[in-house]
């Protein structure tokens, strides 16, 4: 059966090497936020988001366990922030080679009241969108098994079916036979940059 968590390193995995920069915009218990670091090498930087404390310290925890490269920068905060903070960091013409989002809620936590939500969701890919470097790539997890996973859903797919598809490819993959079974989008940046096309 396909297993899709693999599916997403494949599409991430090409447009990740050593000095590259990524983002974990739900760094949760922190697995995304593991693979990225060591993806992108000492050289790399990798900003994580999450708004509970507990995903920060549970990502603080693995990455110190697994003994990751000192490359992350793990915040208590809203993903909508990406932008002003990755600037913060690295400077206002840092650029992301990719970018992961698993929405939904905390894996593991009973507390199933707190999730994403489509608002920040949204703006949140808009900056990620902003963000990314020629041939840059963005991964989109979507759990459509509660009420505002499912709106999320139906958001991403209305926005990233508008994109310019001279500059981006945006594709979705899921499956057909089990609508409420999670899914995910791939949106890759054209290696020709910023206005492409025009």
């Amino acid at each position: 059966m396909t297993d899709l968590l693999e599916l997403h390193k494949t599409f991430l995995s090409r447009h990740l090497r050593e000095g590259a920069v990524a983002a974990d915009c739900t760094m949760g218990n922190g697995h995304d936020t593991l693979w990225l670091s060591r993806s992108v090498g000492v050289t790399g930087r990798v900003i994580a988001f999450d708004i509970q404390e507990k995903a920060v310290e549970n990502t603080s925890a693995l990455l110190a366990s697994e003994n990751a490269p000192q490359n992350y920068r793990l915040l208590l905060d809203s993903h909508a922030n990406l932008q002003l903070r990755l600037a913060e960091w690295l400077g206002e013409d840092a650029r992301l080679d990719a970018c992961v989002f698993n929405l939904g809620w905390l894996p593991g936590s009973g507390d199933r009241s707190v999730t994403t939500l489509r608002e920040s969701t949204l703006a949140a890919a808009e900056a990620a969108l902003e963000l990314l470097a020629p041939d840059g790539c963005l991964l989109v997890a979507v759990y459509p098994g509660h009420p505002e996973g499912a709106a999320e859903g139906e958001m991403l797919t209305a926005r990233f079916a508008g994109l310019n598809r001279r500059e981006y490819s945006a594709i979705c993959v899921r499956l057909v036979n089990s609508p409420a079974s999670p899914f995910f989008f791939v949106v890759e940046r054209s290696d020709r940059g910023r206005g492409a096309g025009k």
